[in-house]
């Protein structure tokens, strides 16, 4: 009799469909849209997905050879809660589920860096933290060699004791949003402490372009993550694609100083292969790196990195990027200012995407310059209504002259220009701005955003 049960027992799990663990109750699925949904089965098994917003309709499908299906949906732009009915040999439903924005927020320790690890007005924000339409989904940290379809993790609404372990760049992001354009909002959390760019990009794309791999070369071998390209993206990444998003958050790059010169043709490459294991140019969105002293002994790899994030927005269609360099910390590459990350993340989706926000959003950017006898003139995007400094004196800037030696210069706002000069170069070859590790611009624009570090000449 026990070994009947358990035959039975057996084929019926052959034969039931499963859904990855992205799908569950409390989701949030991205609202007014088409959105896939996707799992397993039986091979031939018929399958139906009945949604609450829609009754009487039914989405069917069959299940292939592979004993794969996947079904498109269309979504509603009422918040819900919602039901999801999937039916085959057996049943499935998802309950409270709720339509709004998902967003995917992905990189390094300060993306992960929660509440109880300590930011500024971490406990405060705890204590207020009951926002029933923000769910969280994070990821737990994981390796393979191989793409993966599935990962574990489950949907969690947020209070108090989620947000508490949950990132807080990310949190504070989702709260503007949700606070703002008044819908429910769904928050990804894939990132791994101390990671570079090329485990998040998947091997192939590394392995494949020379410079790349041999930058991967310069990686160095530590205790706290992996370091070989791909293994995160195949098992932290991969399995969450084509779950519908908004968008991306990204803040890494910290670990890239020790091979800084490639890096925005390392994150390009990263940003085109996500979109294309989705099949969307969701918008991707990244914080430049906040000034710290610990970045090697020649005291620039910090500032080539943030350079080169710069020239991904350049790069890359629908990115964008905030400048963290007034609110960092030069003894600590965790700053605990995440309020103000996630306040200027959201600035740009709520100017960009969502329409709310009417004030400046971009952060002023080397546009170009020009070689005026003894004065370079630079030219700033992002300053419509012109520059400031914040103190007496503008510090930062720096000319090349023709022997290639660069120079401290002083600096004079003009409008959106700023003109530089320096006594001991009669004849400018090149400018730079911000170009050291531990460089703290005082150069803003009208609006209080800073001035992103860049440079005319090479490296």
């Amino acid at each position: 009799m026990a070994l009947w049960v358990f035959m039975a027992f057996s084929f019926l799990e052959v034969k039931a469909i499963s859904l990855p663990a992205i799908f569950g109750d409390h989701m949030v699925i991205q609202r007014d849209s088409e959105v896939t949904i996707w799992g397993w089965g039986k091979a031939q098994e018929p399958l139906s997905i009945a949604v609450s917003w829609d009754a009487g309709f039914l989405y069917k499908s069959v299940i292939n050879n592979q004993g794969i299906w996947q079904t498109t949906i269309k979504t509603p732009k009422e918040a819900g809660p919602h039901v999801i009915t999937i039916k085959g040999y057996n049943t499935i439903v998802l309950n409270d589920v709720l339509a709004g924005e998902v967003w995917l927020l992905s990189g390094q320790s300060n993306m992960e860096w929660s509440a109880n690890a300590g930011i500024d007005g971490g406990e405060m924000a705890k204590q207020s933290a009951d926002f029933p339409e923000m769910r969280f989904f994070r990821v737990p940290h994981k390796t393979s060699d191989y793409p993966q379809d599935d990962l574990q993790g489950f949907w969690e609404v947020c209070t108090p004791e989620t947000m508490g372990n949950f990132s807080a760049a990310g949190y504070f992001f989702g709260k503007e949003i949700h606070e703002q354009v008044k819908v429910p909002v769904g928050l990804i959390q894939s990132a791994w402490g101390g990671t570079p760019a090329e485990i998040w990009t998947p091997e192939y794309a590394v392995q494949g372009d020379k410079i790349l791999n041999e930058a991967s070369v310069k990686l160095r071998n530590e205790p706290w993550g992996p370091n070989k390209p791909g293994v995160t993206f195949n098992a932290m990444i991969h399995p969450l694609a084509p779950y519908k998003l908004a968008g991306v958050l990204w803040y890494q790059g910290e670990t890239n100083t020790v091979n800084a010169k490639s890096y925005s043709r390392l994150l390009s490459t990263m940003i085109t292969s996500w979109r294309a294991a989705w099949g969307d140019d969701f918008a991707f969105y990244l914080a430049q790196i906040a000034p710290f002293k610990g970045y090697g002994k020649d005291n620039n790899d910090g500032a080539i990195i943030r350079a080169e994030q710069a020239k991904v927005v350049d790069l890359i269609p629908k990115t964008d990027m905030i400048v963290v360099s007034d609110i960092g910390d030069l003894d600590d590459i965790h700053p605990r200012n995440k309020i103000d990350v996630g306040k200027r993340f959201a600035g740009l989706a709520l100017k960009n995407i969502y329409q709310t926000n009417a004030k400046l959003v971009g952060f002023p950017r080397y546009q170009s310059h020009e070689i005026k006898a003894e004065t370079v003139l630079v030219h700033f995007q992002n300053a419509p209504n012109g520059l400031k400094s914040t103190g007496s004196e503008i510090s930062g800037f720096e000319v090349q002259s023709v022997d290639d030696q660069w120079y401290p210069a002083s600096a004079r706002i003009s409008g959106a220009d700023v003109m530089v000069q320096s006594a001991s170069v009669k004849k400018p070859k090149n400018v730079r701005f911000a170009m050291k590790n531990d460089s703290t611009p005082n150069l803003f624009n009208k609006e209080g955003l800073p001035t992103s570090c860049f440079t005319t000449g090479t490296y």
